[in-house]
């Protein structure tokens, strides 16, 4: 079979990698994409250990690679901190992670080099961001904040709490007034984009800009880039419950989705 008419998995703990394939069917349209959303064992940023997270996505990745897919993009950042590495031991194809996007699109938009990071609790804890940008920059400042109620409330619901606001502004107030940009550190938190907004008038970043580009040269490198001009609607998976994902996802892509519930 031609490469070339392989499909492009892409995955994360849940509906947050949805912000990216939104993106991905926006920069790369003719590529056929199969997205899988891990709801059933949500969240990965809290209370999961480092090989907890490995071996799940070890899992989507057999699966992925089952479905005949050529390349693989990690739409979560924790995952990209836990497994990005040891996916990358262990399979051979292509895989891309969104931490080193997130980073090059904050030094590239930082004028004051200090910029604030949402993410989950393990991303934060791991210092992935601060490692990164520093890595690149030395002399950039990164406040990386822990937004732990976030992933759960996106994925039953964000509008449905209640209190929403009051734990929006609790993580708003954490970031520093000298932050020139915050970046949203977790794909799940493009979703509630429009809200944070209303709260924080700065810059505000989404790594997913980044890693459709990197994407793109990927394929055009290994000469595997769809040149076919035909649109396919993305297939999505999940191990969790239809009744939330789908409705969320087809209010974030604005259309219709073919979803299917697999075990978890």
């Amino acid at each position: 079979m031609d490469r070339k008419n392989c499909k492009i998995g892409v995955f994360d703990s849940g509906l947050g990698g949805v912000t990216v394939l939104k993106r991905l069917l926006k920069d790369l349209p003719y590529e056929e994409y199969i997205y899988y959303g891990d709801s059933g064992n949500a969240p990965y940023g809290s209370g999961k250990t480092k090989e907890e997270i490995q071996n799940l996505c070890a899992k989507i990745m057999d699966f992925l690679i089952e479905n005949n897919c050529k390349v693989v993009v990690i739409a979560c950042n924790t995952a990209t901190v836990a497994a990005l590495e040891y996916l990358k031991e262990n399979y051979s194809i292509p895989i891309i992670g969104i931490i080193d996007s997130g980073a090059k699109i904050a030094i590239q938009n930082s004028s004051l080099k200090k910029v604030a990071v949402f993410s989950t609790e393990f991303t934060a804890n791991s210092n992935a961001y601060k490692n990164t940008i520093q890595r690149y920059d030395k002399d950039f400042e990164v406040t990386q904040i822990a937004c732990i109620e976030f992933c759960p409330m996106i994925e039953k619901g964000w509008e449905t709490f209640d209190n929403n606001q009051e734990i929006l502004e609790k993580y708003i107030n954490k970031i520093p007034d000298n932050v020139d940009a915050l970046v949203l550190g977790c794909t799940h938190y493009p979703i509630i984009e429009n809200y944070i907004k209303k709260k924080f008038n700065k810059i505000i970043l989404d790594p997913a800009v980044g890693i459709s580009f990197e994407l793109k040269r990927l394929l055009e490198n290994l000469n595997i880039l769809n040149d076919n001009k035909i649109k396919k609607k993305p297939v999505f998976f999940t191990t969790g419950e239809l009744d939330k994902f789908k409705p969320t996802a087809e209010k974030f892509l604005g259309e219709e989705i073919e979803i299917y519930k697999i075990p978890k």
